[in-house]
């Protein structure tokens, strides 16, 4: 059982404690919180902490404003994570916080997204390429899954992530981040990649084999309340559209450009994999891989013979993979037999039936 408790609040994105999908699970296994071994989180607040204090840091005294807004957030509730979820897991079950806290573990963010599209994947072997906005550090990458094991390999590390990049244009043309990208991928059809050298030239240094960096010049996430800054709007010709604005074909060819770059650094780095780990498997995850155009690119490359998808493959499905990863690495717990199914998952409606 699975579920986002935005499917039970209606409000997308709910980012309040997630209290109903707690109790439809515990009711879908037939089991109150006192039967359950472990509670896994699909985050290490400590690690994330470190990065924006170390990043604070590194770019003082800019960031003043952000680091204002932020540390409040994190002294008060977010460092102190697990007295939180024993508290409101207390009020779903029977057990005192007291209890429920020793039963709490911690997964790395890039770990929880590989054992999401690993652990359910059909493949006895693969390789899991994961790419999002940033987890503590990793914001890309490369973990080897066999059997029951997963490790991940290599890593590209914050401030340099091609999920920023795109929320960065998805700002930038009028959108919400972590939200409209899925409106950037659909406007890019409607245009022309004409921005797309300008961004090779300017904003992203890929590497043959995929690896990248992002100059920071042009960006304002590591330390201000915006994804882009004056300079960034200077390379483009204008400033970002107004939420409201009426879209043109300006921000249609915007989003054509970034779509190509993702799908070109996207290809780079399964043709770097494939070749360089010799499987004929992959398996992805992370909130790039819901980037479904980048994802038939590469289907069509040929580069791995069999791919297989999270479908919840953002931060939702993390706490997929958080349980996986404490139920197969932490716990040693073997991976269940095929048995003729399409996947080790059974498709992806594990949330309550109308």
């Amino acid at each position: 059982a699975a579920a986002q408790e935005e499917r039970f609040t209606r409000k997308k994105h709910d980012a309040g404690f997630p209290h109903q999908a707690v109790q439809y699970c515990l009711r879908e296994g037939g089991v109150g919180l006192n039967d359950v071994d472990l509670v896994a989180f699909y985050d290490k607040p400590l690690l994330k902490f470190s990065r924006l204090v170390q990043t604070y840091a590194a770019f003082a005294p800019r960031g003043i404003e952000s680091f204002g807004v932020s540390m409040p957030l994190w002294l008060g509730e977010k460092l102190f994570l697990k007295r939180l979820l024993a508290r409101e897991l207390a009020a779903c079950g029977a057990l005192t916080a007291a209890r429920l806290r020793e039963r709490i573990v911690f997964s790395e963010h890039h770990l929880s997204h590989a054992a999401s599209a690993f652990y359910p994947s059909p493949f006895d072997d693969a390789v899991v390429l994961t790419m999002d906005g940033v987890g503590e550090w990793a914001t890309t990458s490369l973990a080897m899954g066999s059997g029951a094991k997963l490790e991940v390999h290599k890593e590209i590390h914050f401030p340099h992530s091609l999920g920023l990049l795109y929320s960065a244009f998805t700002y930038y043309t009028g959108f919400k981040v972590n939200s409209g990208e899925y409106k950037v991928m659909g406007l890019a059809p409607y245009g022309q990649p004409r921005f797309a050298q300008a961004i090779y030239d300017n904003l992203l240094d890929l590497k043959a084999d995929g690896s990248f960096r992002l100059n920071q010049d042009y960006f304002n996430y590591c330390t201000g309340l915006t994804m882009t800054n004056e300079r960034f709007d200077a390379l483009f010709g204008a400033p970002r559209r107004k939420p409201e604005e009426r879209l043109g074909q300006r921000e249609m060819d915007l989003a054509a450009s970034v779509q190509a770059v993702t799908e070109e650094v996207v290809l780079r780095l399964t043709r770097a994999a494939a070749k360089d780990t010799g499987s004929a498997n992959l398996c992805l995850a992370g909130g790039v891989a819901l980037n479904c155009v980048a994802n038939g690119k590469v289907l069509r490359d040929r580069a791995f013979r069999k791919m297989w998808i999270q479908p919840a493959a953002g931060d939702a499905g993390g706490a997929l993979g958080a349980a996986l990863a404490a139920y197969h690495l932490h716990k040693g717990m073997p991976r269940p037999a095929l048995k003729g199914r399409a996947d080790r998952m059974n498709g992806a409606y594990l949330g309550p039936a109308f």
